[in-house]
């Protein structure tokens, strides 16, 4: 393998993994309070494109203004899911609560379909994202710089609000155990809120992302950023942030290095090889790369 063979790889890892990380994110936050997994999320993150392919295809606003936009309808969509449908089945059983994550996805599903249209619609994104840039003598599309670095910010932005806020240290003590935080001052209703806004906002920071990669919309899109986000949280720990996002470049680093060695004639069942080594993994580590603080009551 020559260097120009390596360094692109790295960059795919790295562009791709961040990626992942923040859809995993967006699923560890909401499920490391309320020890549930939120089946709607992609349903989050196809709203938010839609929201691009309307506001992008039908004004003039400018780009910044449309992303702050899809941002604040995935904040917005979380919220809200939040507030009137996973709030009231709180005290009740988890299966109702995952009942109602299925039920919001389904129903958002049917609302894209009869609303908007079955097929899929093509998102517009700035052409300065799907330029080449030189890096290290290799040729990459600058959106894969710019999400590797909005990565980081965000990683960053996150950490210091987990670890330096009032508000985010009291999400860390609900994560870890909720009923005795509850008991101690915590707010229940707003840190579950905010893990959902979160969420949510996350979900808008994905659809810009996914979007630009792949450049359409359409009302099952979300199905695969949830099933690439589960297998990247099952990689890297379900109650572990930090895991999560370890989970997301490991994903990448394992579906690049399949793509790269695996023959042509059987890269149609790489994604069915990715599987088979996360089963593999989950069975020799359950608890992921990165242990976090298990927590056996629910929130209720």
């Amino acid at each position: 393998m020559n260097g120009k063979i390596l360094i692109e790889f790295f960059i795919n890892v790295f562009s791709m993994g961040s990626l992942y990380a923040l859809i995993a994110l967006g699923l560890v936050f909401v499920f490391g309070i309320c020890q549930l997994i939120n089946f709607a999320y992609g349903e989050f993150i196809t709203v938010s494109a839609y929201i691009l392919y309307f506001v992008g295809t039908f004004t003039n606003l400018p780009w910044p203004i449309v992303f702050l936009i899809a941002i604040l309808v995935g904040v917005a969509v979380g919220y809200i899911s939040e507030l009137v449908a996973f709030r009231p089945f709180r005290g009740r059983s988890l299966d109702a609560l995952l009942v109602t994550s299925f039920a919001i996805s389904v129903i958002l599903q049917n609302m894209f379909q009869i609303g908007i249209s079955p097929r899929s619609k093509p998102v517009p994104v700035p052409a300065v994202l799907a330029q080449n840039v030189n890096l290290f003598g290799v040729t990459t599309p600058l959106r894969n710089i710019v999400m590797i670095i909005t990565t980081i910010v965000l990683l960053v932005v996150l950490t210091l609000i987990m670890k330096y806020t009032p508000l985010g240290i009291a999400m860390r003590g609900a994560s870890e155990n909720f009923v005795t935080a509850r008991l101690m001052g915590v707010p229940a209703n707003q840190v579950i809120s905010v893990a959902f806004i979160i969420c949510g906002f996350l979900a808008g920071v994905v659809a810009i992302f996914w979007s630009c990669r792949t450049g359409s919309v359409e009302p099952m899109m979300g199905g695969t950023p949830l099933n690439i986000g589960f297998i990247a949280v099952v990689i890297g720990g379900m109650y572990s942030l930090p895991g999560a996002v370890a989970g997301g470049y490991v994903y990448a680093f394992i579906s690049n290095t399949l793509s790269l060695v695996l023959p042509t004639t059987l890269l149609s069942y790489r994604d069915a090889i990715m599987f088979i080594i996360v089963i593999t993994f989950l069975l020799l580590r359950p608890e992921g790369l990165i242990r976090g603080s298990y927590q056996e009551e629910r929130v209720g």
